[in-house]
């Protein structure tokens, strides 16, 4: 394991099992998560970004199973772990934030029992009611939530709150790393600002890494240091958040910088032409090319690599091997 690295993911692959055979999600997917940092994975609407969240958290569920590939954490692997190892390791090492916090809540357990669940099932020793108590205000004050909010249901909770809760919940033991899976869907502008400047607040005083998924490019840049640009399973370009948006290497990466309306100047607005391929019917080549500008005949027929470019800068792209070559 590289200096600095708390997780390596090599080659992991997710498929789902269905009548039309085996889909792959999740194609071979490599990256590392450093100590301390933000990693922002983007692409489009079933990319495979959540489904690749799930199986680093192993939550995967049939049809979904992970079919190779390993998530090294702190050098041990989260694929191969037990129950009980996994039990010790979820919340107190490794967490997630859920996209979805009222379905990620019990709607008939009060905020207060649902934490001192979670603190209960994972850390064993800690169930001294009045220090769980004392943990449970602790948590709720750290995301900004007044200790009133224990005694509530998630029924009584607005969408911030509820993901205040859960991002309460992520936080209750400590974890190396957080897996924040758009954390910010289907909240308003202002909440999702708030939310990130919590989650940004907690990363920097617990020391957290973090591991952004989502779809929002205008969000990344303002809050990872790193990302990764994921399109039907598979990794198309990974770098430094600045060089990425400055200079973006993939064809695929530079039409989804260009997609958002500028607010400085008037224009048409520019969507990626074509849909992202049906992973039950996988193409020749590169899966990006039907729908890219500088498509050359050998796209269709050779699938790129992942390459380093320069250091700290990976790119999957004939064009780029071609020039490296």
């Amino acid at each position: 394991m590289n200096n600095g690295d708390i997780l390596q993911i090599r080659n992991l692959q997710v498929y789902y099992q269905t009548l039309q055979g085996t889909l792959k999600a999740v194609d071979r997917i490599t990256f590392n998560l450093k100590a301390g940092e933000r990693f922002g994975l983007v692409g489009e609407s079933g990319s495979g970004k959540s489904t690749l969240a799930f199986a680093i958290m192993r939550l995967t569920k049939p049809p979904a199973y992970v079919a190779g590939g390993e998530a090294l954490l702190n050098g041990v692997d989260l694929i191969k772990m037990n129950a009980e190892q996994l039990r010790t390791h979820r919340l107190a090492q490794i967490a997630l934030v859920p996209q979805g916090a009222m379905d990620s809540l019990n709607p008939v357990l009060p905020i207060k029992d649902q934490i001192m669940d979670g603190i209960v099932d994972h850390a064993a020793g800690r169930k001294d009611k009045k220090n769980l108590a004392d943990r449970v205000y602790e948590l709720l004050e750290k995301v900004g939530l007044q200790k009133e909010v224990a005694k509530m249901y998630p029924h009584e909770l607005s969408g911030g709150m509820k993901q205040r809760v859960c991002l309460a919940i992520a936080i209750s033991l400590n974890p190396k790393i957080i897996i924040a899976d758009e954390p910010t869907s289907a909240l308003d502008v202002v909440v999702q600002r708030q939310i990130m400047l919590t989650l940004g607040e907690m990363q920097r005083s617990l020391g957290l890494s973090i591991l952004l998924v989502g779809h929002d490019m205008g969000l990344m840049a303002q809050f990872a240091d790193r990302i990764g640009v994921m399109y039907a399973g598979k990794l198309m370009e990974i770098g430094p958040i600045e060089k990425v948006f400055k200079h973006p290497l993939h064809p695929y990466t530079q039409l989804l910088i260009a997609c958002p309306p500028s607010i400085e100047e008037k224009g048409e607005f520019k969507g990626i032409p074509g849909l992202p391929p049906l992973i039950s019917d996988p193409l020749p080549g590169c899966t990006f090319h039907p729908r890219c500008p500088i498509c050359k005949n050998q796209c269709s027929l050779e699938v790129p690599e992942m390459i380093e470019i320069e250091p700290g800068r990976w790119v999957a792209c004939n064009q780029h091997d071609k020039e490296s070559r």
